[in-house]
């Protein structure tokens, strides 16, 4: 299926790792042009380099996402260079453990800004160019909005502000026939998933012990996964969804997990 993507200008933050680089790769695949935008120059330089190699046409902005002038200026950055924006994928962000008990108050702040308040800054500074190009936005969630972790209260939390954005932007931008909706995230396997498997006596077992709990194929979802998912809400196939929370997580959610093939 032609998802019309050719060509298209899409920003993708924390775009060189984990989800975020399986979403801009498959976007360059479908000859979109996306746009990285994070902090981390080492991952992105690799990245441009390695889709250089390939011949496909990626581009960057360097930006701290918790300061709101470079947020500012990344998008600016994107438009001066593109002079458009056809969609945008608000992805970065980290689970960083900010709990409850053992938490406090301004490190529970931080975890707001990097999980969640730049999701409200990139798209309002993105907002002015989706209106001319009646792009699509969509943001990446985590089933811990809905199910809860334990000790990541910060992470949760923002979550379930990005769950309610989605909505709430849905609404405000049905003027300028602007789609929102969100991919949610329940166990994908990236780099910064096997650092925290890593972390365990025995990662085999602990692994193991997750991946017997997700119904369909007792298996981790993938990045590339995840990343049809969002190709498909940022093309014109999907014009009439918007509003809609897209669980890409093997049933884990929402299916018994007591379901097991043992």
């Amino acid at each position: 299926m032609d998802l019309g993507l050719k060509n298209k200008v899409i920003v993708v933050t924390g775009g060189s790792k984990g989800i975020g680089a399986g979403i801009v790769s498959l976007l360059a695949e479908e000859g979109a042009i996306p746009v990285i935008v994070g902090r981390n120059k080492e991952s992105i330089s690799r990245a441009l380099v390695k889709y250089k190699e390939q011949g496909r046409q990626v581009g960057h902005a360097y930006a701290e996402l918790t300061t709101p002038e470079e947020c500012t200026a990344a998008i600016q950055t994107v438009v001066d260079q593109y002079g458009r924006i056809d969609g945008l994928v608000n992805n970065a962000g980290v689970n960083d453990g900010v709990g409850l008990e053992k938490g406090n108050y301004n490190d529970f702040m931080e975890s707001i800004k990097r999980n969640l308040a730049h999701y409200y800054l990139i798209t309002q500074q993105a907002l002015p160019s989706l209106k001319k190009s009646k792009g699509a936005v969509v943001n990446i969630g985590s089933k811990t909005s809905v199910t809860g972790q334990g000790g990541t209260s910060g992470y949760a939390a923002a979550n379930g502000g990005r769950n309610a954005l989605t909505r709430e932007w849905a609404i405000e931008l049905l003027p300028y026939s602007i789609r929102v909706n969100s991919v949610i995230v329940a166990e994908c396997y990236t780099p910064l998933y096997e650092k925290w498997i890593n972390t365990f006596d025995n990662p085999k077992e602990k692994l193991k012990s997750i991946t017997q709990k997700i119904p369909l194929e007792q298996r981790m979802t993938t990045a590339a996964e995840i990343a049809n998912t969002v190709a498909f809400l940022l093309s014109s196939r999907s014009s009439h969804t918007t509003g809609q929370l897209v669980y890409v997580d093997g049933g884990y959610t929402h299916l018994d997990r007591a379901l097991s093939k043992e």
